[in-house]
């Protein structure tokens, strides 16, 4: 099958850019990835199945990777969860075109979303660790056991190979059945409204209350429609960078602050939420709200830039809920302690339980979308073939 693998440098090489390109493009022209034959998947178990994918979304930990943008981040200990080479791609859905004798209730010709993460089950680990146990598969303490390579879900493990292929391996654990009605464009944001999802159903902003959500791009986006979905009484603010964006943003229901440089924007902030601005000696340092407005933030960012001016805004014993990562080395955090802030990390997703109802949170999308619940269209811009 075709797939498109990373880990290998292609021969030969393509043309190099000129030596004043920017630093990205540099790194796209040696980037070890090319598009070549390999062996199609096989069954790791009769519990396993192959699934051809239908739309594979282009996560922000795809394109880091095929960038190689983390120059600030060398010495990241995440390396110790991968395994080369790798087909990248883990936003899926698909239709299944083989199942093993142990599959049950999905069949050959069905449509699934995937849940890529390489936890206990799809090790063939038994018993389970305590986190998969209870559904927190992103948590499992497996990762590097079983009858896999190493890899935290699908696309980092040389076995799971991912979406940016023609086929796919899933354990049946791994395949979340597509409701009739939901399109393939609306079931393929799934993974990224789970992460959203995960991260604000286990730290939910107080009723009547403010949350932030920075950074509008996919999990910014599906966090703005998860907290005006479930949580109607709280005002909702997101820090968008681009026009199309804020745009949509803006549909969904949220105060929308475009990015500008950090002192304007914790100043239209502080006048949104009523927090007090206050000017440290250096003028050119950023101020600081005390007291802040906002009960809790979503980054999606998880920049230099943003953290700083998180812990600014936040009132005092507020939650910063850190669901993306970028690259830096030191940032100023006085802030953290002085207003004793709860930063929380948000890996992935799970089971998740909404209005009392505890099941897979992109289960949760496809049914909230299928209802009308939840409405991301706009939030899909491009395809792409794999070629």
């Amino acid at each position: 099958m075709k797939a498109l693998v990373f880990g290998e440098f292609p021969d030969p090489m393509p043309p190099q850019p000129p030596e004043d390109a920017p630093r990205l493009i540099k790194h796209l022209a040696f980037t070890p990835m090319f598009l070549q034959d390999v062996p199609e998947p096989k069954l790791f178990g009769d519990d396993w199945a192959v699934i051809k994918p239908r739309l594979t979304g282009i996560c922000g930990s795809d394109t880091k990777q095929v960038l190689m943008d983390f120059e600030d981040a060398e010495d990241s200990p995440m390396t110790a969860f991968i395994s080369f080479p790798q087909v990248l791609g883990h936003e899926v859905v698909a239709t299944v075109e083989e199942v093993g004798s142990a599959i049950e209730g999905i069949e050959v010709g069905q449509r699934v979303v995937l849940n890529p993460w390489l936890s206990c089950g799809p090790r063939g680990i038994d018993p389970v660790c305590p986190s998969c146990a209870v559904g927190d598969w992103s948590m499992c303490f497996r990762f590097h056991d079983g009858r896999l390579a190493p890899g935290i879900h699908t696309g980092n493990s040389s076995d799971a190979t991912g979406g940016f292929a023609e086929l796919v391996p899933a354990h049946q654990q791994m395949m979340i059945p597509v409701p009739e009605g939901v399109s393939d464009e609306e079931a393929v944001l799934g993974d990224p409204f789970a992460v959203s999802l995960h991260g604000i159903t286990r730290n939910p902003p107080p009723p009547g209350g403010r949350a932030l959500v920075f950074g509008a791009g996919a999990l910014g986006t599906s966090a703005v429609g998860i907290l005006k979905a479930l949580y109607p009484t709280v005002d909702v603010g997101v820090v968008a960078a681009w026009d199309a964006q804020a745009a949509l943003s803006e549909k969904l229901g949220a105060k929308v602050f475009r990015w500008s440089d950090q002192h304007q924007v914790i100043a239209e902030l502080a006048e949104w939420s009523g927090g007090v601005l206050r000017q440290p000696w250096d003028e050119t340092t950023i101020p600081i709200c005390y007291p802040g407005g906002i009960d809790v933030i979503y980054d999606t960012v998880g920049a230099k830039e943003t953290i700083e001016i998180d812990v600014r805004v936040l009132a005092t014993r507020g939650t910063m809920v850190q669901l993306g990562l970028s690259s830096w080395k030191r940032t100023e955090l006085t802030p953290m302690y002085f207003k004793e802030i709860r930063w929380v990390g948000s890996n992935a997703f799970g089971t998740e339980e909404i209005d009392g109802v505890r099941k897979h949170g992109i289960a949760h999308y496809l049914d909230m979308a299928k209802d009308g619940r939840i409405d991301l269209s706009g939030m899909l811009t491009h395809t792409f073939p794999l070629d």
